[in-house]
């Protein structure tokens, strides 16, 4: 029975079952205390932003003393798309002055959580939030979608080579415009183009070792920005 709550639990966060505002589509509510309360970066503060979704959103809850330790901020909201955070930009990660952004996205948009998409349409959103954060002298990190062959809260769409296509499609944005591209996908693939139950129970939102080997690609990925590539 609480394998089965669980599973109905993280797949209802999967859609979007995030308690916000029916009127606050894109999510701004949902940092806003955070953000009023978060200082100012000192001197010298190396301040880091990571913008996501649920797999973003789920990161610290599973491992939190990874952002601790490294002056980290998440800010990932469970079930969003692309146009989501496009939205919420500004407030989550511009007005916060970070140095450096780490944007993941682009699955949900996949799931089509808030509708159908085209894909060009969810990498235009995912350069437009790369734009904005270049624009304020933030260093952007663009990652790859994670491995993806099924979808629990969404059967009939199968991801798989729409995952492949959008990874190619901002792996080549990165390299023609200076940007760091944190490829996930290429170590964390099986043989299926899914997620291995070990990184993934569920193929879509990394379990403890799934983000303990996230983790020190990001690492890797945010001092390679700083560095300015």
């Amino acid at each position: 029975m609480k394998k089965v709550f669980l599973t109905a639990f993280t797949l209802l966060l999967a859609v979007g079952a995030y308690a916000q505002d029916p009127k606050d589509w894109g999510g701004v509510k949902r940092y806003e205390d955070d953000n009023s309360k978060l200082a100012a970066p000192a001197a010298g503060e190396t301040r880091v932003v990571y913008m996501g979704d649920s797999i973003t959103d789920f990161w610290i809850k599973n491992d939190s003393t990874f952002f601790t330790k490294n002056n980290y901020i998440d800010r990932g909201i469970s079930g969003q798309t692309t146009s989501q955070m496009l939205v919420r930009f500004r407030e989550d990660v511009v007005n916060l002055n970070p140095k450096v952004v780490v944007i993941l996205a682009g699955i949900n948009d996949i799931a089509e959580n808030t509708g159908p998409i085209k894909l060009e349409n969810v990498y235009g959103n995912i350069v437009s939030m790369a734009q904005l954060a270049k624009a304020a002298n933030i260093k952007v990190v663009i990652s790859s979608v994670l491995p993806a062959n099924k979808f629990p809260w969404r059967p009939a769409i199968i991801p798989t080579e729409k995952v492949i296509a959008l990874n190619d499609m901002l792996k080549d944005y990165a390299a023609k415009n200076n940007i760091v591209y944190l490829d996930y996908y290429t170590p964390m693939v099986d043989s299926e183009k899914g997620l291995p139950a070990k990184l993934a129970s569920d193929g879509i939102h990394p379990t403890l070792d799934g983000y303990k080997m996230m983790e020190p690609m990001a690492k890797q990925a945010v001092e390679q920005a700083l560095k300015g590539k």
